[in-house]
């Protein structure tokens, strides 16, 4: 039996269970991780895909829904660089795919996604709105912006996928380190796209632990309260999990996402450049295998490649194909339950403190 003990992050974060729901750009939404806040974990937004004004309706919503603590992520990816010619290349690339679905691909790409680290009216829509957790993927802010946030009384998370990684977050000024493993869904949170160590949660999980003066949050295949309660045991202070939440109801998880989570599709993720410009985990589909037959060429920096991407998945979408689409999953997809969120997060607790899942 593993019993919950109140821990100085728990405390810190507003929660009484070391749980994290992942905030998963596309799929999190204000009903979901309300009700993973009203069962006393930590429900979480992305924002990082929207602008400053749909960030403070999202934040306003999740006050309706909660009075509970709550995190909202924003990405920190370094802004893309301009290259016409590489993007028309791969535009040409991805014209036979359109023509299947009798659509054209865009006349050019466009960098469809703000970056924090840039971002003004967002840092001013969070110190406005003061959330009590913000977190950060794919790299830090500069210290101002640190600084701004802690200012607000906000409890800063950084993503680290290596120790180089978390000793820049920690110096930084964050509270806590997410240590994203290899297996986890969705996009890497390297900071150099060109880089990446490949190491698994369980490993760096004790390496940070080791080496950091601060918290950290184990992130990366954990399903169930066994999988918790593993990363308790090597010194993790929570654990975050996103694909667990995907067939949720409240989840954004659309019809062929769900459906390709429920088969033998989630035995089967591979980390794919294709859809967006970033490795991201994905369940293996049409776009990934496509993908893969292109063999080593360049793709266009993110999230330029991805303006492609969402196209080619809405063409696809349009004649009943759901084999484009951005399914981000983690390698514990298998062990994925289609529950409402408040029962999942009570369904874990209770597998925690006994010490096994269903």
């Amino acid at each position: 039996m593993t019993t919950i003990e109140p821990s100085p992050l728990l405390e810190l974060l507003g929660i009484e269970l070391p749980i994290i729901q992942a905030p998963m750009a596309g799929i999190s939404t204000p009903e979901l991780a309300a009700a993973v806040s009203n069962a006393r974990a930590l429900g979480s937004i992305s924002v990082g895909a929207t602008n400053a004004a749909d960030a403070l309706q999202q934040i306003a919503r999740l006050r309706e829904l909660t009075p509970h603590s709550f995190n909202v992520n924003v990405f920190c990816h370094a802004p893309a660089r301009e290259n016409p010619t590489l993007e028309a290349e791969w535009l040409s690339r991805l014209r036979p795919e359109f023509e299947r679905f009798g659509a054209e691909p865009p006349a050019r790409l466009r960098e469809i996604y703000r970056s924090f680290l840039e971002d003004d009216a967002m840092l001013r829509a969070l110190i406005e709105s003061r959330p009590r957790v913000v977190s950060f993927h794919f790299g830090v802010p500069d210290r101002a912006r640190i600084t701004a946030l802690r200012e607000a009384n906000i409890v800063l998370l950084g993503c680290a996928t290596d120790l180089r990684e978390a000793r820049l977050l920690e110096q930084a000024g964050v509270h806590a380190v997410v240590a994203q493993g290899v297996e986890a869904g969705g996009h890497r949170g390297i900071f150099d796209p060109e880089h990446d160590e490949r190491i698994g949660m369980l490993a760096l999980t004790r390496l940070l632990v080791r080496e950091l003066a601060l918290p950290v949050v184990a992130a990366g295949g954990i399903m169930d309260g066994a999988g918790i309660a593993a990363v308790l045991r090597v010194g993790a202070s929570a654990a975050q999990l996103g694909t667990a939440f995907i067939a949720c109801p409240e989840s954004q998880a659309d019809v062929g996402f769900r459906r390709a989570l429920a088969s033998d599709a989630a035995l089967h993720t591979v980390l794919t450049r294709a859809i967006s410009g970033r490795p991201a985990r994905c369940l293996a589909n049409r776009f990934t295998h496509w993908g893969e037959a292109l063999g080593e060429v360049r793709v266009p920096e993110y999230p330029v490649a991805y303006d492609a991407g969402k196209a080619l998945n809405a063409a696809a979408k349009a004649r009943g194909e759901a084999g484009f689409g951005a399914h981000w999953a983690g390698q514990g997809a298998p062990l994925a339950r289609a529950l409402p969120a408040a029962e999942l997060v009570r369904l874990l607790a209770s597998e925690l403190a006994s010490g096994s899942s269903s």
